[in-house]
């Protein structure tokens, strides 16, 4: 494993991103991904006090639901194992949303407003407390702050001569992201993932980049990307650490 890492986004929105990053082995670019599914935590709810349930679903359907209700997580904030209470009191009819759950402390809210908790009638009310606590997605993957995490070799394309005249192709199929022979970075969406629109009448050659990975990241809500694999980086770093001392003993 070298020292020198080139990173560069490919493409970068609020809870999503594709990342290239250059000077890894297969078995790092393993090792991040599994660290930004299971070792960085994130806020989920655990436990629930139901004060009254009259809808129709169950205590156990409803506390359920509530836990794969990504939350905002400010890491710097809290350490594992913390907990913060929110609670929410609704009356029918209407549908009670995440948006409608109280926190005793902002940096931890509902990441998205618009979950639906449960649909309440006439008459019917949902009225509880519930503890939120900080953990991680090797617990339990209702943490998992990484809801789509992977990777795969950057491929370089290579034009290595022109097709025959009358020579009609079929599609040349490539997702994700290439290297052309610039140098230069393209989404194969750009070009409807078909090589032959791309290079029209040439013949291609297509190879992995030596040590080079995109990552595809995408975030619930309750960190950003940016942070889940920083994060991610620092547990790899912290564990490896951890190894070198238990050795060194």
């Amino acid at each position: 494993m070298t020292d020198e890492f080139d990173v560069s986004f490919v493409t970068r929105e609020d809870r999503s991103a594709r990342v290239l990053i250059r000077g890894l082995t297969p078995a790092t670019a393993n090792g991040v991904r599994r660290a930004m599914i299971a070792d960085v935590p994130t806020f989920s709810i655990d436990t629930v006090r139901f004060v009254e349930n009259s809808s129709v679903m169950f205590d156990e359907m409803v506390g359920l639901r509530l836990g794969l209700v990504p939350l905002t997580t400010p890491l710097d904030d809290y350490e594992a194992g913390d907990t913060v209470t929110l609670a929410l009191s609704e009356e029918g009819p209407g549908t009670a949303y995440s948006g409608d759950l109280e926190t005793a402390d902002d940096l931890v809210q509902p990441a998205d407003d618009d979950i639906p908790v449960v649909e309440l009638k006439e008459g019917q009310r949902l009225e509880f407390e519930a503890d939120a606590v900080l953990d991680t997605g090797k617990e339990h993957a209702k943490h998992q702050g990484g809801v789509a995490v992977g990777y795969r070799h950057l491929q370089r394309v290579e034009v290595v001569g022109d097709r025959e005249e009358f020579d009609d192709p079929d599609p040349q199929i490539l997702r994700g992201v290439i290297e052309t022979e610039d140098g230069e970075i393209v989404h194969t969406d750009e070009f409807g993932n078909d090589l032959t629109e791309r290079y029209p009448g040439k013949e291609v050659r297509v190879e992995d980049v030596p040590g080079a990975f995109v990552f595809h990241v995408e975030s619930d809500g309750s960190v950003p990307v940016e942070e889940l694999m920083l994060r991610a980086v620092d547990s790899i770093r912290d564990r490896a650490d951890e190894l070198a001392d238990a050795v060194a003993v």
